[in-house]
């Protein structure tokens, strides 16, 4: 994680707090400073500038009810981690002058554990159970900046944008989803700014690690138990399959080569395994048994550019059909068009906006397209998976209006391309 404290061992702190206040009050007011705030520091007071902050007042705060804070705990993977993480901090720490928060991957805070009087002074900053510490809403601080920044952070005294956080410093640092990098939320240890000890930062790294560490055990854990459970239906089971999750990690695999983690089954559409092709997935006690259909499973999908666009899939002797967006349509057309050669996410943001640097866009919209359709398109490059027919319906003009992509490549005469089954690719791919 690096070196991110915001003091070195030997500092002043009462002495430092006070430079730092007499800082924040000439740069937030618009005055000159021989003092200048750490670069990251810089880019959060901007950014509470923008969003329009109070430095001077305490500025208003986001707060879930009970319930909904209940039910964030209760879905939330670092549930399973909190309680070690609490074990790490106050075992090595006074629990007297340090406040141990855990915060979701939005900032809102779902628990605190230090004494009585460090979290009454909490309180009064609205520092407490259900309040959302997003920078937006706080300003600087070391949860909502630390997802911001996705990056640990340590902010001591007038660091921090509102006034009234001056005599708090502040250690927050990400803590990831081991299996997919995922942030889960963020570990902060708080307390009176006077109180900082340079071995905080070593503490809360060491907390972080170990929280992830501790969520990959769990979830080796929970697939050895899934590979347990599912012993009698594998062994029933001819030809190859496997047993997966809900999330399509792999607990166990017969007759196919190793592989980690799958798209994510769902009843009723079928699922693209590397070395299997189109496979159809059952679920079962706590996961799913994913296998080929008995003589080879085709999914067959049909995009009907019409107003709006639709998809109709038919596959393992089920159907379904719905709309999609205009942009998902052009999507489906570029990789119909560009057949089993497939096209990079650079190719694809340059097609359908005309430069290479919407390639954020693209994956956004490919991963929002493969929860609409099952895991039809395979990557690096996008394509259609094995065992997956796509036919297109060019209906009639009108359906096609909102499309630039559409006019790019079909010119003005939309119903001649449709006629001549289309042009092709567009020359700048």
């Amino acid at each position: 994680m690096g070196d991110f404290a915001a003091i070195e061992p030997g500092t002043d702190l009462s002495g430092y707090a006070r430079q730092l206040i007499r800082m924040h009050g000439a740069l937030i007011g618009g005055s000159r400073s021989t003092l200048r705030p750490r670069p990251l520091v810089g880019r959060s007071w901007s950014r509470a500038l923008d969003a329009g902050l109070a430095p001077d007042h305490t500025n208003a705060r986001s707060v879930l009810g009970f319930d909904e804070v209940e039910i964030r705990r209760r879905t939330s993977v670092l549930a399973d981690v909190a309680d070690d993480m609490r074990n790490v901090i106050f075992g090595v720490g006074d629990d007297s002058n340090m406040l141990l928060v855990v915060a979701d991957a939005e900032g809102v805070v779902l628990w605190r554990h230090g004494s009585t009087r460090v979290r009454r002074q909490a309180d009064t900053l609205g520092f407490q159970e259900g309040t959302r510490w997003s920078e937006a809403a706080v300003g600087t601080n070391g949860i909502g900046t630390a997802i911001t920044e996705a990056t640990p952070v340590q902010l001591f005294s007038a660091e921090h944008f509102e006034r009234n956080q001056h005599p708090w410093y502040c250690t927050g640092a990400p803590v990831h989803d081991p299996r997919a990098g995922d942030l889960l939320g963020i570990i902060d240890i708080s307390g009176p700014a006077l109180s900082l000890h340079p071995a905080v930062t070593a503490l809360v790294a060491t907390s972080a690690r170990l929280a992830e560490t501790q969520l990959w055990r769990h979830h080796e854990d929970r697939l050895e138990r899934l590979r347990t459970s599912a012993g009698p239906v594998m062994a029933a089971s001819t030809g190859p399959a496997l047993v997966v999750d809900d999330d399509g990690w792999v607990a166990h695999a017969v007759g196919v080569a190793p592989v980690r983690r799958i798209p994510v089954p769902r009843t009723g559409k079928a699922v693209s395994v590397p070395g299997l092709g189109m496979c159809v997935a059952e679920q079962i006690v706590d996961g799913w048994l994913v296998r080929p259909e008995a003589g080879g499973l085709t999914v067959r999908v049909e995009l009907a550019l019409t107003d709006p666009p639709t998809v109709a899939v038919q596959g393992s002797g089920s159907g379904w059909r719905s709309a999609v967006s205009v942009r998902h349509a052009e999507i489906l057309v570029l990789l119909h068009l560009s057949g089993r050669l497939g096209m990079t996410v650079t190719q694809l943001s340059q097609a359908l906006h005309g430069d290479p640097d919407h390639e954020v866009a693209v994956r956004a919209e490919i991963s929002r397209l493969r929860r609409i359709l099952g895991s039809v398109l395979a990557s690096r490059p996008y394509r259609l998976a094995d065992g997956v027919e796509l036919s297109v319906s060019y209906g009639d003009a009108e359906g096609l209006a909102g499309s630039d992509f559409i006019r790019r490549v079909a010119g003005p005469d939309v119903r001649a391309f449709a006629m001549a089954g289309g042009p092709g690719l567009p020359d700048e791919m």
